[in-house]
Protein backbone atom coordinates (compact mmCIF):
# COMPACT_ATOMS: atom_id res chain seq x y z
CA UNK A 1 0.00 0.00 0.00
CA UNK A 2 2.95 2.54 1.25
CA UNK A 3 4.70 1.82 -2.32
CA UNK A 4 1.24 3.00 -4.30
CA UNK A 5 0.88 5.83 -2.45
CA UNK A 6 4.28 6.99 -2.84
CA UNK A 7 3.56 5.97 -6.60
CA UNK A 8 1.24 7.87 -7.15
CA UNK A 9 2.36 11.28 -5.15
CA UNK A 10 5.52 10.86 -7.03
CA UNK A 11 3.81 10.96 -10.41
CA UNK A 12 1.31 13.70 -9.31
CA UNK A 13 4.03 16.17 -8.18
CA UNK A 14 5.78 15.05 -11.69
CA UNK A 15 2.40 16.22 -13.64
CA UNK A 16 1.89 18.81 -12.04
CA UNK A 17 5.67 20.53 -12.58
CA UNK A 18 5.68 19.91 -16.18
CA UNK A 19 2.53 21.49 -16.76
CA UNK A 20 3.34 24.34 -14.98
CA UNK A 21 4.07 27.16 -17.39
CA UNK A 22 7.28 28.99 -17.52
CA UNK A 23 7.42 33.00 -17.45
CA UNK A 24 8.47 34.04 -20.85
CA UNK A 25 11.70 36.63 -20.58
CA UNK A 26 10.70 39.86 -19.82
CA UNK A 27 12.89 41.06 -22.80
CA UNK A 28 12.91 38.47 -25.25
CA UNK A 29 9.67 36.34 -24.52
CA UNK A 30 11.90 33.28 -24.55
CA UNK A 31 10.85 30.64 -22.18
CA UNK A 32 13.16 27.31 -20.84
CA UNK A 33 10.65 25.31 -21.90
CA UNK A 34 10.85 26.28 -25.40
CA UNK A 35 14.41 26.72 -25.54
CA UNK A 36 14.25 22.76 -24.52
CA UNK A 37 12.83 21.69 -27.80
CA UNK A 38 14.81 24.27 -30.14
CA UNK A 39 18.28 24.37 -31.85
CA UNK A 40 18.23 27.96 -32.36
CA UNK A 41 20.67 30.36 -31.23
CA UNK A 42 19.64 33.55 -31.13
CA UNK A 43 21.89 36.34 -33.01
CA UNK A 44 20.17 39.09 -31.40
CA UNK A 45 21.66 39.67 -27.94
CA UNK A 46 20.32 42.55 -25.17
CA UNK A 47 24.07 44.01 -24.14
CA UNK A 48 22.78 46.73 -22.79
CA UNK A 49 19.97 47.85 -20.11
CA UNK A 50 18.85 51.33 -17.83
CA UNK A 51 16.24 52.32 -16.09
CA UNK A 52 13.48 51.59 -19.23
CA UNK A 53 15.91 51.34 -22.01
CA UNK A 54 18.16 48.45 -23.96
CA UNK A 55 20.70 48.65 -26.41
CA UNK A 56 20.41 44.94 -28.37
CA UNK A 57 22.83 43.31 -31.11
CA UNK A 58 21.80 42.36 -34.13
CA UNK A 59 24.40 40.26 -35.23
CA UNK A 60 27.87 42.23 -35.28
CA UNK A 61 26.88 44.95 -37.31
CA UNK A 62 23.75 47.08 -36.49
CA UNK A 63 22.06 47.23 -33.18
CA UNK A 64 18.80 48.37 -32.39
CA UNK A 65 17.94 50.74 -29.12
CA UNK A 66 14.88 50.39 -27.13
CA UNK A 67 13.87 53.53 -25.00
CA UNK A 68 10.48 54.10 -23.06
CA UNK A 69 8.70 57.15 -22.79
CA UNK A 70 10.52 58.56 -19.65
CA UNK A 71 13.26 60.37 -21.22
CA UNK A 72 12.83 61.61 -24.96
CA UNK A 73 15.89 61.08 -26.99
CA UNK A 74 16.96 63.39 -29.40
CA UNK A 75 19.63 61.08 -30.56
CA UNK A 76 18.54 61.05 -34.28
CA UNK A 77 18.36 64.58 -34.98
CA UNK A 78 21.86 65.15 -33.07
CA UNK A 79 23.62 61.87 -34.98
CA UNK A 80 22.65 63.69 -37.96
CA UNK A 81 23.75 67.05 -37.40
CA UNK A 82 26.98 66.20 -36.40
CA UNK A 83 27.43 64.34 -39.37
CA UNK A 84 26.19 67.21 -41.48
CA UNK A 85 28.62 69.41 -39.50
CA UNK A 86 31.73 67.93 -38.41
CA UNK A 87 33.81 64.91 -39.35
CA UNK A 88 33.00 63.12 -35.84
CA UNK A 89 32.95 59.46 -36.72
CA UNK A 90 29.46 59.17 -35.39
CA UNK A 91 26.71 55.83 -35.75
CA UNK A 92 24.46 55.79 -38.90
CA UNK A 93 21.17 55.63 -38.47
CA UNK A 94 19.21 52.95 -40.81
CA UNK A 95 15.62 53.54 -39.55
CA UNK A 96 14.04 54.92 -36.04
CA UNK A 97 10.10 55.17 -35.36
CA UNK A 98 8.08 55.26 -32.01
CA UNK A 99 6.03 52.44 -30.64
CA UNK A 100 3.33 52.12 -27.60
CA UNK A 101 5.67 55.55 -26.65
CA UNK A 102 8.87 53.60 -27.27
CA UNK A 103 11.48 55.00 -29.36
CA UNK A 104 13.40 52.56 -31.08
CA UNK A 105 16.11 53.47 -33.53
CA UNK A 106 18.54 50.73 -35.88
CA UNK A 107 21.90 52.07 -35.97
CA UNK A 108 25.21 50.71 -37.95
CA UNK A 109 27.13 49.52 -35.00
CA UNK A 110 30.88 51.68 -35.02
CA UNK A 111 33.76 49.33 -35.26
CA UNK A 112 35.61 48.00 -32.19
CA UNK A 113 34.60 48.08 -28.35
CA UNK A 114 33.81 50.63 -25.98
CA UNK A 115 37.24 52.49 -24.26
CA UNK A 116 35.72 50.98 -20.67
CA UNK A 117 36.45 47.04 -21.46
CA UNK A 118 40.10 47.95 -22.87
CA UNK A 119 41.27 50.81 -20.81
CA UNK A 120 43.51 48.29 -18.05
CA UNK A 121 45.01 46.90 -21.10
CA UNK A 122 46.18 49.97 -22.93
CA UNK A 123 49.55 51.44 -22.92
CA UNK A 124 50.08 54.58 -21.85
CA UNK A 125 50.90 56.22 -25.08
CA UNK A 126 47.48 54.72 -26.42
CA UNK A 127 45.45 56.28 -23.71
CA UNK A 128 47.14 59.71 -24.24
CA UNK A 129 46.36 59.29 -28.59
CA UNK A 130 43.01 58.33 -27.54
CA UNK A 131 42.46 61.36 -25.59
CA UNK A 132 44.10 63.69 -27.70
CA UNK A 133 41.82 62.34 -30.58
CA UNK A 134 38.59 62.58 -28.93
CA UNK A 135 39.70 66.19 -27.83
CA UNK A 136 40.62 66.94 -31.31
CA UNK A 137 36.94 66.07 -32.70
CA UNK A 138 35.10 67.50 -29.68
CA UNK A 139 36.87 71.11 -31.12
CA UNK A 140 34.78 71.10 -34.20
CA UNK A 141 31.59 71.36 -32.19
CA UNK A 142 33.31 74.68 -30.65
CA UNK A 143 31.84 76.66 -33.94
CA UNK A 144 28.57 75.16 -33.86
CA UNK A 145 27.07 78.30 -31.54
CA UNK A 146 23.51 78.87 -30.25
CA UNK A 147 21.85 82.16 -28.99
CA UNK A 148 20.19 80.16 -26.44
CA UNK A 149 20.73 76.91 -24.01
CA UNK A 150 18.71 74.44 -25.72
CA UNK A 151 18.50 70.87 -28.23
CA UNK A 152 18.19 71.46 -31.39
CA UNK A 153 14.39 72.71 -33.23
CA UNK A 154 14.36 74.85 -29.68
CA UNK A 155 13.09 71.59 -27.17
CA UNK A 156 14.41 71.71 -23.81
CA UNK A 157 17.69 70.20 -22.66
CA UNK A 158 18.11 67.75 -19.85
CA UNK A 159 20.91 67.54 -17.56
CA UNK A 160 20.63 66.08 -13.80
CA UNK A 161 24.34 67.22 -13.52
CA UNK A 162 23.98 70.98 -14.81
CA UNK A 163 20.29 71.66 -13.18
CA UNK A 164 20.63 69.39 -9.78
CA UNK A 165 17.24 67.79 -8.41
CA UNK A 166 15.68 64.93 -7.11
CA UNK A 167 14.06 64.31 -10.79
CA UNK A 168 16.97 63.21 -12.03
CA UNK A 169 16.89 63.32 -15.92
CA UNK A 170 13.22 63.97 -16.80
CA UNK A 171 12.93 67.22 -15.96
CA UNK A 172 13.30 69.02 -19.26
CA UNK A 173 14.74 72.53 -18.83
CA UNK A 174 14.92 75.73 -21.00
CA UNK A 175 15.57 77.35 -23.80
CA UNK A 176 17.52 80.14 -21.85
CA UNK A 177 18.28 82.79 -23.54
CA UNK A 178 20.76 84.72 -20.52
CA UNK A 179 22.96 83.55 -17.88
CA UNK A 180 20.64 84.82 -15.52
CA UNK A 181 18.26 82.35 -16.86
CA UNK A 182 20.20 79.99 -16.61
CA UNK A 183 21.64 80.69 -12.76
CA UNK A 184 18.15 80.84 -12.14
CA UNK A 185 17.17 77.38 -13.02
CA UNK A 186 20.28 76.29 -11.41
CA UNK A 187 19.52 78.03 -8.36
CA UNK A 188 16.20 75.98 -7.70
CA UNK A 189 18.69 72.88 -7.01
CA UNK A 190 20.16 74.18 -4.05
CA UNK A 191 19.42 73.45 -0.57
CA UNK A 192 16.81 75.81 1.06
CA UNK A 193 19.58 75.92 3.68
CA UNK A 194 21.83 77.84 1.79
CA UNK A 195 22.10 81.54 3.11
CA UNK A 196 20.77 84.31 0.60
CA UNK A 197 24.98 85.21 1.07
CA UNK A 198 26.03 82.13 -0.05
CA UNK A 199 23.80 81.59 -3.41
CA UNK A 200 25.46 85.18 -4.14
CA UNK A 201 29.25 84.64 -4.10
CA UNK A 202 28.50 81.27 -5.39
CA UNK A 203 26.48 83.24 -8.24
CA UNK A 204 29.25 85.51 -8.81
CA UNK A 205 31.73 83.03 -9.28
CA UNK A 206 29.84 81.80 -12.20
CA UNK A 207 31.74 82.33 -15.30
CA UNK A 208 29.64 83.43 -18.20
CA UNK A 209 28.32 80.24 -20.00
CA UNK A 210 28.39 81.86 -23.73
CA UNK A 211 28.85 81.33 -26.62
CA UNK A 212 25.84 78.35 -25.83
CA UNK A 213 27.82 75.72 -27.43
CA UNK A 214 26.94 72.31 -28.95
CA UNK A 215 27.73 69.81 -26.46
CA UNK A 216 28.05 66.00 -26.33
CA UNK A 217 27.27 66.26 -22.40
CA UNK A 218 28.47 62.27 -21.54
CA UNK A 219 32.14 61.15 -22.55
CA UNK A 220 32.35 58.57 -20.24
CA UNK A 221 34.56 55.80 -21.37
CA UNK A 222 31.38 53.51 -22.53
CA UNK A 223 30.57 56.28 -25.19
CA UNK A 224 34.43 56.16 -26.86
CA UNK A 225 34.87 53.43 -29.09
CA UNK A 226 38.28 52.62 -30.03
CA UNK A 227 40.08 49.59 -31.95
CA UNK A 228 43.73 48.70 -31.81
CA UNK A 229 44.95 51.91 -29.87
CA UNK A 230 42.74 54.37 -32.13
CA UNK A 231 39.70 56.15 -31.64
CA UNK A 232 36.82 54.75 -33.67
CA UNK A 233 34.10 56.64 -32.92
CA UNK A 234 32.19 58.45 -30.44
CA UNK A 235 28.31 57.50 -29.59
CA UNK A 236 25.01 58.11 -27.00
CA UNK A 237 24.19 61.71 -28.40
CA UNK A 238 20.62 61.47 -27.22
CA UNK A 239 20.99 64.18 -24.82
CA UNK A 240 23.45 66.50 -26.63
CA UNK A 241 22.20 70.29 -27.48
CA UNK A 242 23.73 73.48 -26.71
CA UNK A 243 25.15 74.31 -23.11
CA UNK A 244 26.91 76.61 -21.45
CA UNK A 245 30.69 77.07 -23.25
CA UNK A 246 32.48 75.41 -20.62
CA UNK A 247 29.89 72.28 -20.14
CA UNK A 248 31.58 69.75 -21.92
CA UNK A 249 34.63 70.32 -20.13
CA UNK A 250 33.42 70.72 -16.45
CA UNK A 251 30.40 67.11 -16.79
CA UNK A 252 33.91 64.98 -16.95
CA UNK A 253 33.81 65.92 -13.40
CA UNK A 254 31.45 63.22 -13.05
CA UNK A 255 32.89 59.65 -13.24
CA UNK A 256 30.99 56.28 -13.30
CA UNK A 257 33.94 54.35 -11.96
CA UNK A 258 37.42 55.02 -11.15
CA UNK A 259 38.49 53.51 -14.64
CA UNK A 260 36.60 56.57 -15.58
CA UNK A 261 38.07 59.37 -13.64
CA UNK A 262 41.37 58.19 -14.61
CA UNK A 263 40.24 58.71 -18.36
CA UNK A 264 38.02 61.81 -17.83
CA UNK A 265 41.19 63.57 -16.02
CA UNK A 266 43.43 62.70 -18.73
CA UNK A 267 40.92 63.89 -21.18
CA UNK A 268 40.59 67.37 -19.95
CA UNK A 269 44.27 67.65 -20.37
CA UNK A 270 43.58 68.02 -24.04
CA UNK A 271 40.97 70.14 -23.94
CA UNK A 272 40.25 74.11 -23.36
CA UNK A 273 40.82 74.79 -19.65
CA UNK A 274 37.68 75.69 -18.28
CA UNK A 275 39.06 74.72 -14.57
CA UNK A 276 37.21 78.16 -12.91
CA UNK A 277 33.68 77.20 -14.21
CA UNK A 278 34.55 73.72 -13.11
CA UNK A 279 35.08 74.77 -9.60
CA UNK A 280 32.38 76.98 -9.48
CA UNK A 281 30.19 73.93 -10.28
CA UNK A 282 31.49 71.24 -8.15
CA UNK A 283 31.02 73.93 -5.19
CA UNK A 284 27.77 74.33 -6.48
CA UNK A 285 27.30 70.70 -6.98
CA UNK A 286 28.33 69.84 -3.06
CA UNK A 287 25.97 72.77 -1.81
CA UNK A 288 22.90 70.95 -3.38
CA UNK A 289 23.37 67.74 -1.67
CA UNK A 290 23.80 69.43 2.18
CA UNK A 291 26.09 71.71 4.33
CA UNK A 292 28.28 69.24 6.11
CA UNK A 293 30.39 67.54 3.25
CA UNK A 294 33.37 68.83 2.93
CA UNK A 295 33.47 71.06 0.19
CA UNK A 296 30.32 72.82 1.28
CA UNK A 297 31.79 73.36 5.00
CA UNK A 298 35.37 75.03 2.69
CA UNK A 299 33.25 76.93 0.46
CA UNK A 300 31.46 78.41 3.15
CA UNK A 301 34.67 79.10 5.52
CA UNK A 302 36.51 80.86 2.43
CA UNK A 303 33.06 83.02 1.60
CA UNK A 304 33.12 84.47 4.97
CA UNK A 305 29.25 83.04 5.37
CA UNK A 306 27.71 81.96 8.27
CA UNK A 307 25.24 78.94 8.49
CA UNK A 308 22.19 79.33 10.50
Amino acid sequence: MTSTMTSTTTSTTTSTTTSTPCTPCTACSWTPERQKYCSYKSYVKLFYEAGDRGVWALGSNVILKDRGSRLPTHEVPNVHFVQSQTTIPVPSVIESWTEDEHTLILMRRIPGEPLSKVWSKLTTEEKNKIAKQTAEYLQQLRSLQSDKIQCLNGRPVFSNFLFHNENRFETPRGPFTSDEELWAEMERGLIDSIPEAARVRLRERMPSAMPYTFTHGDLTNVNIMVKDGELTGIIDWETSGYFPVWWEYVCTSVPDSEEDREWKTLLRQYMPDYSAAREFWLDYYYLCKDLVNERAVKFMEKMGVETK
